[in-house]
């Protein structure tokens, strides 16, 4: 099974049986057309060549993980703490270029608390520094273009050949980064994918958390209670089904709508930015993931 059947069957699945999620089917239609998804030029660095931006994202979503976490980032000014991260990422490639293939597997923390401008004792940067190391070793001697050209025009083999590569990029059932990559590719300008549409949304904590607020996804009262108080929520039955549930919802309105699940996944990231989302609290789960 390829890697987009895989999520769209096991998601199916989840949802069939969930007993602390539940979607809402005549909500469904209450979901409407967005802006086209971009990637924030400022940000992201997506000037110069090809090889230099392919570098960018593909470092960037080696670390787009960590939304747990993120509270208790510095952030900057008006940022979030994925555009804090994209942005401080940017300034580092602009300033000095790309790291090599050699420097990313010698990466410590004290060096990725200085380049993302945080605390070297917060966990998420021995996370992120483990996430390069790890980039660093899944390159060898390649470029990262060369992982764009070698997935031969297809969105989905690229996120195959990342989950198959790196740990922190095996999210069974949802392969979250490894679609994000892929889309983040195209968005950027460096690659010509010809089955984009094959992708998925890419579950997070945002995505379900839109639905929620729009009514189209319904937790199980304890459950809302504790994410509404802030409280974490820890990996397991819970959080996988909150996750699916929103892939398989995600699923029904793309088709109603006759759009990508990768374009109506950015529709609703960018709806989550509005101040009625960012009002209520939204599950937070401390995963390498997302």
């Amino acid at each position: 099974m390829r890697l987009c059947d895989e999520v769209r069957a096991a998601c199916a699945d989840v949802a069939a049986s969930a007993r602390y999620v539940r979607i809402e089917a005549d909500r469904i239609g209450s979901i409407e057309p967005g802006p086209e998804p971009a990637l924030d030029p400022q940000r992201h660095h997506l000037e110069g060549p090809k090889a230099g931006v392919a570098a960018y994202l593909l470092t960037l979503d080696a670390v787009n993980f960590g939304s747990g976490w993120f509270p208790t980032l510095r952030k900057r000014p008006g940022s979030s703490g994925y555009l804090t991260i994209a942005a401080a990422l940017s300034d580092r490639f602009r300033a000095g270029g790309a790291w090599s293939a050699a420097e990313l597997r010698a990466l410590d923390r004290p060096t990725v608390a200085r380049t993302f401008g945080q605390d070297e004792r917060h966990p998420l940067m021995r996370l992120y520094a483990e996430a390069l190391r790890d980039l660093g070793r899944f390159l060898g001697e390649r470029e990262p273009l060369e992982v764009v050209t070698a997935a031969g025009g297809s969105a989905e083999r690229f996120a195959e050949a990342l989950a198959r590569g790196m740990r922190f990029f095996d999210d069974r059932g949802f392969y979250k980064r490894a679609q994000i990559a892929a889309s983040d590719m195209a968005l950027g300008g460096v690659a010509d994918f010809q089955d984009l549409g094959r992708l998925t949304i890419f579950a997070d904590n945002l995505v379900p958390h839109v639905l929620r607020v729009d009514g189209v996804l319904r937790y199980d009262p304890a459950l809302a209670h504790r994410i509404d108080a802030g409280e974490p929520l820890p990996p397991g039955e819970e959080e996988t089904e909150i996750r699916a549930c929103a892939v398989q919802a995600c699923e029904l309105i793309a088709a109603r709508l006759e759009v990508p699940a990768c374009v109506l996944d950015g529709w609703l990231w960018n709806r989550g930015q509005a101040p009625r989302y960012k009002a209520r609290p939204r599950h937070r789960t401390r995963t390498v993931y997302y």
